[in-house]
């Protein structure tokens, strides 16, 4: 792999950094799990896509750059770089797109892309469900064609749906053959959330902002040219968006390496007071060096695919590995902080240090969400590793 930048790429990367730099907001949004935070961040998504960023691999005439996987990369390390407000609809734009561009018609590319990346449309995710969390295959919630075929008729529930509480559309997959079992008879589909018959019910996550809701669905009715691939075909399609979440796109490499960076330079400020612990040096030290090994490994991932190659089950190697790094990173910086750690980010003298909390609240949720760190290891187990099941 060629570590180098080429004259086109770095004419690039000079040019998000000098349209971030212009265009980020000097005042932090609200958090998007808030109603005004929401309306924030869907306006920064609309700033986003009147400059050909809001998703810069899609075609020009989606509004994107038509850019390879190393460009985003690029686009991303300079995004982070510059404190830019996180994405509302990353579900959409990260997940649900890239799918929609491998399995959707024209017609629905024309559809949802535009709006998806105008910010116009924020998606929800709709797999989980009561009695099936990272076990997909075992959903219930059903979708029963209408006699003229014109229709689904759904009805169930979905629960920890990020973003659901204001979202405009849900992406999931409901049981369309009620005789099926486990993966089969499957089908994804797309609802507005709008639709009469959904109720829409907000979970607070640890800080007490609604980030999640359970989704209700009682009869209701959603067009057929709403499916996304064939019916009983969901899993496949489930699959690939399950690639890109645990694999690529959702958490690409340079927000580890921010937080990284930031790592370190709390560690430097307090470190006539931390270094009588050597363990603290040396998890920051192990911090930055994972962060970068994980840079690497994407960036061999984005080669592979510009190739032709596929992700396939080492995306679970993947999740884990951000997901614990996570989780890592903020326990170090809270174990710099001391008790300053416990100071909430609305507090009157936290300053910076309320990010690190509000990082270490939400990288809890890392090893459970995206199929939980113990299904990816039964996962890479059986499929990469071929041991047998128990």
């Amino acid at each position: 792999m060629n570590l180098n930048y080429t004259p086109k790429q770095q004419a690039f990367r000079e040019e998000v950094r000098s349209w971030l730099a212009a265009n980020v907001p000097v005042q932090a949004l609200q958090s998007f799990d808030t109603e005004e935070g929401f309306q924030q961040h869907r306006e920064w998504e609309a700033k986003l896509y009147e400059g050909r960023w809001g998703m810069i691999t899609w075609p020009e005439a989606m509004g994107g750059r038509g850019a390879d996987l190393l460009e985003w990369l690029i686009f991303e390390e300079e995004y982070y770089a510059a404190g830019a407000p996180l994405r509302v609809n990353q579900n959409g734009i990260f997940l649900l797109g890239p799918t929609l561009m491998e399995y959707g018609t024209e017609e629905q590319k024309q559809r949802f892309l535009t709006g998806m990346a105008t910010g116009t449309d924020i998606w929800c995710q709709g797999w989980s469900e009561p009695n099936a969390g990272s076990d997909m295959a075992a959903i219930r919630s059903s979708a029963t064609l209408s006699e003229d075929g014109s229709h689904y008729v759904i009805n169930g529930q979905k629960t920890w749906s990020t973003r659901a509480v204001w979202a405009d559309w849900c992406f999931g997959m409901f049981r369309t053959d009620p005789a099926s079992e486990r993966h089969r008879g499957l089908t994804f589909i797309l609802v507005p959330l709008n639709s009469e018959g959904i109720t829409v019910r907000p979970i607070p996550q640890l800080d007490g902002l609604p980030g999640f809701a359970e989704i209700f669905f009682d009869n209701v009715k959603v067009p057929v040219d709403c499916r996304l691939g064939g019916e009983g075909e969901g899993w496949s399609v489930a699959m690939a968006t399950a690639g890109f979440e645990r694999g690529l796109m959702l958490r690409s490499p340079a927000r580890f390496q921010e937080t990284a960076r930031r790592l370190v330079e709390l560690y430097r400020a307090n470190q006539q007071h931390v270094d009588d612990d050597p363990s603290i040096r040396d998890a920051v030290m192990r911090a930055y060096l994972d962060a970068e090994a994980y840079c690497l490994t994407t960036y061999q991932t984005a080669c592979r695919l510009m190739q032709g190659g596929k992700i396939g089950a080492e995306a679970s190697t993947n999740k884990i590995f951000w997901s614990e790094l996570d989780l890592q990173m903020h326990a170090t910086a809270l174990k710099i902080l001391q008790c300053r750690g416990e100071l909430l980010p609305e507090g009157p003298d936290a300053g910076d240090v309320g990010r690190w909390l509000d990082g270490w609240l939400f990288a809890q949720s890392g090893p459970i969400y995206a199929g939980t760190n113990e299904i990816q290891r039964n996962i890479i187990a059986e499929r990469l590793l071929g041991m047998p099941r128990k």
